[in-house]
């Protein structure tokens, strides 16, 4: 059997977590088939089944996963892999909280049925764990009840991180939400945006089933000049102009309001043939002024900073012990990759973060420092304890050195 061996499901880590140059990649997507839907609302799967699969299956139902992310197109493996966390946070922590018990086969053959209970360090080594434990063969996961398949959802324009901060201490009445950022705005408009919000609601006109194929498909990738700071600014005042003045409520698709992105096949080749990289990092609420400083260094920088996105993480704390949220603020920025410079801007913001006690996101991560990361997950001896000695990944082999 080759070494080292990492799990592979959709291929959707922005960073190199899910790769594993010179190894071998075991393929998870063939593990889709569904095992059982109780009435009580506990799902039992196997590994490679896609959330997109088990939406489209439950919600018509009158259930929902507790926890999803911006994309539909995730294995329930890579969910737990990564411990995805989504617009709830505040409410309902990461989807590694709402797994109850899983099976692992580690590379000696053993299976091993996993909970809280039985197994405790792997179950929490594996929640977050990067696919470093072994391979997952299903997974048992406590879906929500919701009140029908559409979303209530409720805009708000601001006009800086202040008055975002000022809506963001109301969301302890709201069950979904999440704010898109201008990155290139400067002085006293320095994180202007929209904040949305949203609860389950009735279905809207026109609701079509869930798993169903982009709208549109990127052809090609754009030219390199296409996307430059004159370009996103003048997408980011149109899309701040087109918010409304008052707050506005209207019924909407529940996968608009999730995945407006997967309405677009293959959205990254916007960003050219060089791609980009995506930084997410989350600091503590006290330190809040760090995301002002982060949003400061973007914006006066040369860099390309494409999509925003602002939200608050609760303090519900996961059991896994490589989870990346905790209670604060997290912000991910979507950066077209132009070599040494936006790679040195990057290590910048790392410092920052540092400085306060927060940490970068490893699903979306591929340039972070050993130091930065041992800095950010001070549990990683504890976890590299518990990892199958013939898996590995590229993430791995450069943040531990070994």
């Amino acid at each position: 059997m080759p070494e080292p061996l990492l799990p592979s499901g959709c291929g959707r880590s922005y960073g190199d977590s899910g790769l594993n140059a010179d190894g071998a990649l075991i393929d998870a997507t063939g593990l889709d088939r569904f095992i059982e839907l109780g009435d009580d609302g506990l799902l039992r799967c196997e590994a490679g089944v896609t959330l997109a699969e088990i939406l489209d299956l439950v919600v018509p139902r009158g259930w929902c996963l507790p926890v999803v992310p911006g994309t539909r197109w995730v294995t329930v493996g890579g969910a737990i892999a990564n411990d995805i966390h989504g617009k709830n946070h505040h409410h309902l922590g990461t989807f590694g909280t709402h797994v109850t018990r899983l099976e692992l086969v580690r590379s000696s053959g053993e299976r091993m049925v996993c909970t809280a209970e039985a197994n405790p360090e792997l179950f929490a080594a594996t929640i977050g764990g990067l696919g470093l434990t072994g391979l997952i063969l299903w997974a048992e996961i406590r879906l929500q009840r919701v009140a029908g398949p559409g979303i209530e959802e409720e805009r708000i324009r601001f006009e800086g991180l202040d008055q975002f901060l000022a809506i963001a201490a109301e969301d302890a009445q709201h069950e979904y939400t999440v704010a898109w950022v201008d990155c290139l705005r400067r002085g006293r408009r320095l994180g202007r945006g929209v904040y949305f919000r949203g609860a389950h609601g009735a279905r809207p006109s026109g609701w079509r089933p869930l798993a169903v194929e982009p709208r549109v498909r990127v052809p090609c990738d754009a030219p390199s000049a296409l996307l430059n700071r004159l370009t996103i600014s003048a997408f980011n005042a149109l899309n701040y102009g087109r918010a409304p003045r008052k707050r506005s409520l209207r019924a909407v698709e529940f996968g608009s309001f999730f995945f407006p992105l997967d309405a677009i096949g293959d959205w990254n080749r916007l960003y050219g043939r060089r791609g980009f990289v995506q930084y997410q990092c989350v600091v503590p609420e006290a330190a809040r002024e760090a995301i002002r400083e982060i949003l400061e260094r973007v914006s006066g920088s040369r860099e390309v900073a494409g999509l925003g996105v602002l939200k608050r993480f609760g303090d519900r704390r996961s059991p896994g012990v490589l989870s990346f949220p905790r209670p604060g603020l997290t912000l991910a920025v979507d950066l077209a990759l132009r070599g040494r410079a936006t790679l040195g801007l990057l290590e910048e913001l790392d410092g920052v973060v540092r400085q306060v006690g927060g940490a970068v996101y490893p699903a979306k991560d591929a340039r972070m420092s050993g130091e930065s990361f041992r800095a950010f997950f001070p549990a990683w001896a504890t976890f590299a304890r518990q990892m199958d000695p013939r898996f590995s990944s590229s993430f791995w082999r450069r943040v531990s050195g070994s």
